[in-house]
């Protein structure tokens, strides 16, 4: 896995970084907690240049999460809780996903907006809320770019600081990355069997 992603990241570049990172919100087959510090490591090599993925990845992940927020700002409360009860099984979102998420907006505001780009479980959904109580467009992509670029700057400075140790890293973490991607299938495969046997909630 680790030998895939820098393989990709290094034949597409900041394209590359931009996709993975735009899939990662939309449907995460990979999450960002490999994708940024291994386009960190190609930034250590001389490869891409720190700035720019920064800024790649940043867009990408914000065109993602504004889909969820454009989505669920244009369609309304209603008809999101059904969309999801019925088929956010295929993206492993769930009406939970949704309510914690929706809570966490309750209780933070627009700071929600954020803190939530940097908790995993709560980055990609936080942006439903946010279009469901009508959040301004602005605040919503000052406050998610804020936090998409805290985050995206902490994983991508461990990739850049950790270059030195290139091929020890590179030792530990091939084997641990596929780990975390088989994990992440066997989870995807479970919600999805489990969403088919269960009847979805009154939204």
């Amino acid at each position: 896995m680790f030998d895939w992603i820098t393989g990709l990241l290094d034949q597409f570049g900041y394209f590359g970084v931009g996709f993975l990172m735009f899939a990662e919100n939309v449907f995460p087959p990979i999450p960002s907690e490999l994708i940024m510090p291994l386009a960190g490591f190609l930034t250590y090599e001389g490869n891409l240049n720190f700035f720019a993925v920064l800024v790649a990845g940043s867009i990408g992940s914000l065109l993602g999460t504004g889909l969820w927020y454009l989505g669920a700002r244009k369609i309304g409360r209603r008809r999101v809780r059904e969309f999801i009860a019925r088929h956010g099984r295929w993206l492993t979102i769930t009406l939970e996903d949704l309510d914690r998420a929706s809570d966490w907006f309750e209780r933070h505001g627009r700071g929600a907006v954020l803190i939530g780009r940097m908790v995993p479980g709560i980055r990609t959904v936080i942006s439903v809320p946010a279009g469901l109580t009508g959040m301004a467009v602005t605040p919503f992509l000052v406050y998610s770019l804020i936090g998409t670029l805290i985050w995206n700057l902490l994983l991508t400075g461990l990739g850049y600081a950790l270059g030195s140790q290139y091929d020890l890293v590179q030792t530990y973490l091939n084997p641990v990355s596929n780990i975390i991607f088989a994990a992440i299938a066997l989870l995807y495969v479970y919600r999805l069997v489990r969403g088919k046997g269960k009847t979805p909630r009154e939204p």
